[in-house]
């Protein structure tokens, strides 16, 4: 009978490592997709900067080319 109970506490605490590691792994894989959009959301704000100034040096090009 003791042998038994120290099996399935044994059991128990084994499976209980495995929901703290699923659970740690979800966690790093919910911040690693929020880094990821962080990413996206800065490389499309550098873009939009980006157009604007070719936008603003073809516009002076133009500009310079009537005057």
């Amino acid at each position: 009978m003791k042998s038994l109970f120290v099996a399935a506490a044994a059991a128990i605490a084994l499976a209980g490592c495995g929901v703290e590691t699923a659970g740690t792994a979800a966690t790093a894989a919910s911040l690693k997709k929020q880094e990821i959009e962080q990413g996206q959301k800065t490389l499309q704000r550098a873009q939009q900067k980006i157009d604007a100034a070719a936008q603003q040096m073809q516009d002076s090009a133009k500009r310079a080319e009537q005057q």
